[in-house]
């Protein structure tokens, strides 16, 4: 104990002098030797321990959620779909985004449009109430002699307190309508991650040799990049299709609908390139969810399955939806 105590006094004291500090960046894994960075008299002392953890890299975080359990679960139900199936690599790639759109995000986007079409039938209740709030928080700010901002203040306090009443009553908050991205986003990601897995062989050696010669057509390489850009010209297009069929859907969208309506034209754009560079088979994937995200957005506009899914009817609904949508996109 006291060699240990005379030992561990130098490192007290240094790391108790000024302008210098002792930090431990992570805990050190076993078996692996702990490594220290010696830095300059007036920078302090790091202590960095690579216990598996992603580096502060950019390609770091990358290749640990390359590596992270979701992403080996999609690559086990793509190569579990394609032995079942006994289907060409290309063909069950585009089959699993359809089954994975149709299984998991139809319903969530069912659901959506009917919250948004309470949202929407809610608005001529909320003009009505906020017109006679305005009305009463007038009279009392006269009887109290408020000051304008303070009439403007409880006119707002109270109107928000309505809109929420109104929400819990007829179950449709807005956020609730937000759904579908949180799942979209995250299932989009890893099975992305999980066909580049496949295509640059981080899996197994025998599912990339497999890769290579799954595709068809033009990319009969699902591992290279489609130097055609015939797949990311597609994909940018549809997803073009998607945002303008959707804002059709906003008869008078506000200043954040129209900002956010521009921001997916331009991430739609920059798709192109991003889908160039990548391989075929993921390119491939993006293409077809698109194509099925566009045929959901379609038949959700539809009025006999609008009703069908118990969907209210709304002002804005149209008796000839698709009529009215090439009308709109060839005006």
């Amino acid at each position: 104990m006291w060699r240990l105590t005379r030992l561990l006094r130098p490192l007290t004291a240094a790391a108790r002098a000024p302008g210098r500090s002792l930090t431990a960046a992570a805990a050190r894994a076993p078996g692996r030797p702990l490594t220290v960075a010696a830095r300059g008299p007036s920078r302090p002392l790091t202590v960095a321990a690579a216990a598996g953890a992603p580096s502060g890299s950019p390609g770091g975080w990358y290749e640990w959620l390359a590596q992270s359990a979701p992403v080996h679960w999609a690559e086990e139900g793509l190569v579990a779909l394609q032995a079942a199936a006994e289907l060409p690599w290309w063909a069950a790639i585009v089959c699993g985004a359809a089954a994975l759109r149709t299984a998991v995000t139809l319903p969530l986007a069912a659901h959506q449009s009917r919250l948004l079409a309470k949202l929407e039938n809610l608005q001529p209740e909320i003009q009505k109430l906020a017109e006679r709030l305005r009305y009463e928080v007038s009279v009392r700010g006269k009887q109290l002699g408020w000051s304008e901002k303070v009439a403007r203040f409880h006119f707002k306090k109270n109107l928000r307190r309505i809109i929420t009443e109104l929400y819990i009553r007829d179950n449709c908050h807005p956020f609730k309508a937000t759904l579908v991205m949180w799942v979209q986003i995250p299932m989009w990601v890893c099975v992305s991650l999980a066909l580049r897995n496949c295509s640059v062989g981080a899996t197994d050696s025998e599912v990339q040799e497999q890769f290579s010669t799954g595709g068809t057509l033009w990319f009969t390489d699902l591992t290279a990049p489609d130097f055609t850009w015939i797949l990311p010209v597609s994909l940018g297009l549809m997803n073009l299709m998607i945002v303008e069929i959707f804002a059709l859907q906003k008869v008078k969208a506000t200043r954040f609908q129209k900002l956010a309506t521009n921001f997916f034209r331009v991430l739609s754009i920059i798709m192109i390139p991003v889908a160039a560079t990548v391989p075929s088979s993921m390119a491939l994937y993006w293409l077809s969810s698109s194509f099925m995200g566009l045929s959901h957005n379609l038949l959700l506009r539809s009025p006999t399955f609008r009703r069908l899914c118990r969907i209210p009817r709304t002002k804005s609904d149209s008796d000839t939806p698709y009529r009215d949508i090439v009308s709109a996109l060839t005006a």
